[in-house]
């Protein structure tokens, strides 16, 4: 039961970098079992009652999220848009535009809680056992891909994965930009082991609670995993995270700064894009 939550690096856009991860909006939206912070699939085999549960919970889910959820992420794409519009992407700014996003990441977990609940609730040991083999194989190929190799490396990958990422709103970054890349990657360090780190210590704690499932403790527990992640994080990744992300919000800046008209247009009509697509969706045309 992995917290799939929306990227913490570059909040300010998680909405749109991960809904728009897809080439259709719509296509991505009959998916968003795997964007909402709730997907079993991928660490245990449930039974066709499991299954039948987890189906009817999710449609009843998206209905909501679709409905109640989505008009406030066109007004949400709408500021952003006037922000970069009038040249106003400070990091004031975009503290205020993550901690939006972050409160509506929130109400979609609170929404899904109950579900998630009665789902994990009826887990058999079976299947307990076999999502803590699959917790102890996600943080080794995690280790694999983004510890296990010397930190130069892992700064290189970081600076190419985040180039990526920018060149799909920004398109082709400059010189300058691609500079500023390497130098927000180095500034993070050793992130990728605080990060996976912390992961573990997220997944361990879930499996202590799923010991305690036919107990009282169970819902109350794991609720505050769930909604209140960042009261059982480690010491050493609650440093890591508010350096994450003060470091998006000087790169986003730098970036806005030193973009060309062109790239500000090419930035300007992916979003416009976006809420083009959200605004078509069925559930805002009923």
């Amino acid at each position: 039961m992995p917290f799939r939550l929306f990227p913490s690096l570059l909040l300010v856009l998680a909405f749109t970098l991960t809904l728009s991860a897809c080439s259709r909006i719509d296509l991505a939206y009959r998916n968003l079992d795997r964007l909402v912070p709730w997907s079993l699939g991928d660490y245990l085999d449930m039974n066709s009652e499991q299954r039948a549960l987890l189906d009817e919970r999710l449609k009843q889910h998206l209905a909501w999220h679709c409905k109640t959820q989505l008009p406030g992420y066109l007004d949400w794409l709408d500021q952003v848009r006037v922000m970069v519009a009038n040249d106003a992407v400070t990091d004031q700014a975009l503290q205020q535009r993550t901690a939006e996003a972050r409160e509506a990441i929130g109400r979609v977990t609170e929404a899904i809680t109950p579900s998630a609940t009665e789902l994990l609730r009826g887990m058999s040991q079976a299947q307990v056992e076999e999502m803590r083999q699959a917790f102890d194989e996600d943080i080794a190929e995690r280790r694999k891909e983004y510890v296990d190799t010397p930190l130069p490396k892992q700064i290189e990958a970081r600076a190419t994965r985040m180039e990526k990422r920018l060149t799909t709103w920004f398109g082709e970054l400059n010189a300058t930009q691609r500079l500023r890349v390497t130098t927000w990657s180095q500034a993070l360090g050793e992130q990728n082991r605080q990060w996976i780190a912390n992961r573990a210590h997220w997944q361990q704690q879930l499996l202590l609670v799923m010991n305690q499932r036919d107990t009282p403790s169970f819902e109350p527990r794991l609720a505050q995993l769930l909604q209140r992640k960042e009261s059982l994080w480690t010491p050493e990744y609650r440093i890591a995270f508010q350096n994450t992300e003060r470091e998006a919000r000087s790169l986003l800046v730098d970036l806005m700064q030193e973009s060309s008209p062109a790239q500000r247009q090419f930035l300007q009509q992916r979003l416009a894009k976006v809420r083009t697509d959200f605004s078509e969706l069925k559930c805002l045309r009923s």
